[in-house]
């Protein structure tokens, strides 16, 4: 994927956030998770929602928070458009370091690979495998809504090293 492609979704993503942390409340069927009632550190926490970043995949995310103090991610994106096919599946690692009722402080890892070509084409990407060190936060935007932005030193399989930034929006859900 090209640079400025992935700068472009990283913007439409942190607008995305402003939008969700500045408007109503909004409910689904499930009864969303109460402010007052934190996670437990005995407790496995899940989470569906949107991800985007060079280290780790951009698309559909499922989180699960472990346990104790890590939680990992697996994220993937789709998109064949004009006989061109783009694809990218990732996972991140978390480990908590600080944790309260609201918002985390996290060391993290991860992988994926990207791949964009003409439906049924080979590779054309020039660094398709990616790996990602850094850190992060999760902050609650509303109960059950929360938003997570890493800093990762993400190096390219082409030798190139760069800290990028990454962005989610996730649903708990108990």
């Amino acid at each position: 994927m090209n640079p400025s492609y992935m700068l472009n979704i990283l913007r439409y993503l942190t607008i995305l956030a402003f939008m969700c942390a500045h408007s109503p409340s909004l409910h689904a069927q499930v009864v969303p998770p109460s402010k007052d009632r934190p996670p437990g550190l005995g407790e496995s926490v899940f989470g569906l929602g949107l991800f985007g970043g060079p280290a780790t995949g951009l698309g559909l995310s499922f989180r699960h928070h472990l346990p104790h103090s890590v939680s990992y991610q697996i994220t993937g994106g789709i998109v064949n458009v004009s006989d061109r096919l783009s694809y990218d599946i990732g996972t991140e690692l978390q480990y908590d370091l600080a944790r309260s009722a609201s918002n985390r402080f996290y060391v993290g890892g991860g992988l994926s690979y990207f791949h964009s070509s003409k439906t049924g084409g080979t590779n054309e990407m020039k660094a398709p495998g990616r790996l990602g060190l850094g850190v992060g936060g999760e902050f609650a935007v509303d109960p059950g809504i929360h938003t997570m932005l890493d800093l990762m030193f993400t190096y390219f399989t082409d030798g190139t090293i760069l800290p990028l930034p990454q962005l989610g929006f996730y649903y708990y859900f108990y």
